[in-house]
């Protein structure tokens, strides 16, 4: 096939906008969920270039990028109406229950429930 011929053809499936409502907030989340995203995938390209293209990993770039990273995080937070805190402390609760004594690579696919 060609690539002209597979544009076309995939094109048929294009929308001009969605077939349901978007209320204001889903597209804020949805917008800060792509951003985190985005943001995110600038660290891991940082950290790969750094190492398989030997670049060197630029520690202040990266600080600089996962600043932006928590801002998203911040964002979706706010969006859904949780806190930094309760998101961390969630975060430690779940560690501690799937970590009860520290890392353990033979529990790295424990699920107990949620893990808390």
């Amino acid at each position: 096939m060609k690539a002209n011929k597979y544009q076309e053809l995939a094109g048929r499936t294009l929308i001009d906008k969605p077939d349901f409502e978007i209320k204001d907030k889903e597209v804020m989340i949805s917008w800060n969920a792509l951003g985190l995203a985005g943001e995110s995938g600038e660290v891991v390209d940082l950290i790969k270039k750094g190492i398989y293209h030997q670049r060197g990993i630029d520690k202040d770039l990266i600080k600089k990028e996962l600043g932006d990273v928590l801002w998203y995080v911040s964002a979706l937070c706010t969006q859904f109406d949780f806190t930094l805190e309760e998101v961390m402390e969630a975060n430690i609760k779940k560690l501690k229950a799937r970590f009860p004594e520290g890392y353990s690579s033979d529990r790295t696919t424990f699920k107990d429930g949620d893990a808390f």
